[in-house]
């Protein structure tokens, strides 16, 4: 399975993963992102999604990452 990267965007982060691991979703919740499915967070990469609720989107990354492997 590749690996999330901060360049993917939300959309894709969804379409590629949710059906194999809905917890990405709990994930970007717990991280304040309430927004997911927001239209607009739909075309948002998750770095840019990070920057505009204040995270390190390094960190992010690595906690959606970590939830996938663990599937």
């Amino acid at each position: 399975m590749a690996k999330v990267s901060k360049e993917m965007t939300i959309g894709e982060l969804l379409s590629t993963y949710y059906a194999v691991c809905p917890q990405i979703v709990q994930v970007l919740q717990e991280a304040g992102m309430g927004c997911v499915g927001c239209p607009s967070a739909q075309g948002e990469s998750i770095e840019e999604a990070a920057m505009v609720h204040g995270m390190d989107a390094e960190l992010l990354v690595e906690k959606l990452n970590a939830v996938l492997y663990e599937v």
